[in-house]
């Protein structure tokens, strides 16, 4: 049987809901994070009284403890899988975000969280709509129907883009809370993205840039090099000099930045995927973003 990488995270707000889990929650109970002594009387729980802090207080009320609850969220992940997703020098990024989402399944049945999927290329992909519930193997079948994906074939309509049907396949989860991972190489026009990112205010948002490394790393020899491009299909020839690369790389770092600066500002640091995926750097990621 294949071994599931495993990561942890630990988000920055806390949530309502009452249903057992491992995410700090808004709703007080017997839970074991302590939030703040009460009155008996207000809070009638013998149980729960606190025999020090009742003589501490000095007016005679005896005073029990009172802790939040853990609770469970709902988790999906977003995942873009147009046709550049398709691209890859060893693996398809598609099959990248497959073993990221097959370990998230597993995090996520481990902490109590339901997990769905959600994708979208120019048109939401209402085929690969997977609710989110708390199923053992809900992270296998989701990464099965992303490997098993192919790019949409057949041009699509002028006025379609990869943000629209970003749009339209995150209709749902607007104004919800929870965790929304974002997954997608952002190819495509991004400067109308931030409004869409502030619709998911309520819910923390993790963007995974997706890059395979032969797209970020012009190749060392000097030769004519043919290029095509995965979305339009139009194909160049480029004759690969040193100066070509230098553009490359830069171009390559200013996308980075651009992206690095319109996460930011949402407060939604992205999680680079560079050819293969890693749960230890994503729980990191986690550990240092929760701080």
């Amino acid at each position: 049987m294949q071994r599931v990488d495993e990561f942890h995270y630990q988000l920055p707000r806390r949530f309502g809901g009452w249903r057992p889990g491992a995410q700090r929650g808004l709703s007080q109970g017997s839970g074991q994070e302590f939030a703040a002594h009460r009155r008996l009387f207000d809070h009638p729980d013998p149980r729960r009284i606190d025999l020090r802090a009742s003589v501490r207080e000095g007016r005679g009320d005896w005073l029990v403890r009172i802790h939040r609850l853990r609770v469970a969220i709902p988790v999906h992940v977003v995942v873009d899988v147009s046709a550049s997703m398709h691209f890859g020098a060893e693996r398809r990024k598609l099959d990248v975000v497959a073993d990221l989402v097959e370990a998230l399944g597993y995090s996520a049945f481990r902490a109590g969280d339901t997990v769905g999927l959600l994708a979208f290329d120019q048109r939401e992909r209402q085929d690969l709509f997977v609710p989110a519930r708390h199923s053992r193997g809900n992270g296998s079948l989701m990464a099965r129907m992303l490997r098993d994906c192919r790019a949409a074939t057949g041009p699509a309509p002028a006025h379609d883009s990869a943000l629209a049907g970003l749009r339209r396949a995150t209709e749902r989860l607007v104004g919800r809370g929870g965790l929304v991972f974002l997954a997608s190489d952002f190819h495509w026009p991004i400067a109308a993205l931030g409004e869409l990112l502030e619709q998911f205010s309520p819910a923390c948002v993790v963007p995974l840039v997706v890059w395979d490394p032969a797209e970020i790393e012009p190749p060392d020899a000097r030769a004519l090099v043919a290029l095509r491009d995965a979305e339009t299909g139009a194909r160049r020839s480029l004759w690969m000099r040193e100066s070509l690369r230098t553009r490359w790389r830069e171009s390559v770092a200013a996308r980075r930045a651009e992206l690095t600066a319109l996460f930011d500002a949402h407060g939604m640091p992205p999680f680079h995927l560079h050819g293969r995926f890693d749960a230890e750097a994503l729980t990191r990621y986690f550990l240092e973003t929760a701080t």
